[in-house]
């Protein structure tokens, strides 16, 4: 019950929240510059085939019906046509969701697995070299531009040593650099937090009565210390979701990598409105998902924590 009350609360607040940002993406499109029915017209297109399309477009009418109009088409399961492309915003939506599903999720993998054993140790050994070693690299990894650092792996691995393609979609290859220079942000916050609350949990009396047991202690440092320690790990990586598929635009451009990022900037420069209104709902949708699932994960971990 409690957790059927809880759902029905998320997917309320995640519909207001999806409210929202169609608002906000249909107005802030709207005020940007450049008419996308001459985008679509040569440059010679008289003021009366510019008027037909407009109409065609429904751009003619009133704002507040263009944007109710495009929202009982998306409660309906239509997203719109692109401009541009003359496809539905669904098909491109989707044929390139995958791609950039793949990287974020390359992304989240390798940074925790770089992340957490690095932290964990950082917390453990406080004061020593691996711990100055983890904070730097914490400091460099939050502080650090990803166009640079992607530019930088291109430079090494790519030219110099020739290991890994540069550029394009394909195999594991492909996606190391895209999916490291995606990910050293969140790898960079989880080394920093983690290393932060296995300090403090360390510190916690039932962590010093475990030790007076005679348990081993990567026993302790695992299955008590960690468990606790994970939790401010498990929310900043949900959150970072949202900075990941962000960060996509970039580091897909820098790559070559065909996905939603790409995509998104080719609408941004065509003006193509329904193909950016979907974009971003779809993308926000991705995200209050994440974060509903994160808040279940909690009461897994720790089940003193309720539903509410």
């Amino acid at each position: 019950m409690a957790t059927a009350r809880f759902l029905l609360k998320r997917l309320l607040a995640s519909l207001l929240v999806l409210f929202g940002v169609s608002i906000i993406a249909f107005s802030l499109i709207r005020i940007a510059p450049g008419n996308p029915a001459m985008l679509m017209l040569p440059e010679n297109a008289t003021e009366e085939q510019i008027k037909n399309t407009e109409a065609k477009m429904g751009l003619d009418k009133p704002v507040v019906e263009q944007y109710l109009s495009y929202m009982g088409n998306v409660l309906q399961g239509d997203l719109g046509v692109s401009i541009f492309y003359n496809e539905t915003c669904s098909n491109l939506i989707f044929k390139r969701l995958p791609a950039t599903a793949q990287l974020t999720l390359i992304a989240v993998c390798i940074s925790l697995i770089i992340s957490i054993p690095l932290g964990i140790i950082a917390g453990i050994k406080r004061g020593t070299g691996v711990d100055f070693g983890a904070v730097l690299f914490a400091l460099i990894g939050q502080s650090m531009s990803q166009v640079w650092f992607g530019l930088l792996l291109i430079l090494l691995f790519g030219v110099t040593l020739g290991w890994l393609p540069t550029q394009g979609y394909g195999g594991f290859k492909n996606i190391l650099m895209p999916a490291i220079t995606l990910g050293l942000p969140l790898s960079a916050i989880v080394v920093r937090m983690l290393r932060s609350d296995m300090y403090d949990v360390m510190q916690e009396d039932y962590i010093v009565s475990t030790y007076a047991k005679g348990i081993g202690q990567w026993e302790i440092y695992l299955k008590y210390a960690l468990k606790n320690a994970l939790l401010p790990v498990i929310t900043v990586t949900g959150m970072q979701i949202g900075q990941l598929l962000a960060g996509a635009i970039i580091v897909e451009q820098i790559f070559g990598w065909p996905g939603l990022g790409t995509l998104t900037v080719q609408a941004i420069n065509m003006r193509d409105f329904p193909l950016i209104q979907s974009i971003l709902l779809i993308t926000a949708a991705i995200f209050v998902t994440v974060n509903t699932l994160v808040d279940i994960l909690y009461t897994v971990i720790d089940p003193r924590m309720k539903l509410n």
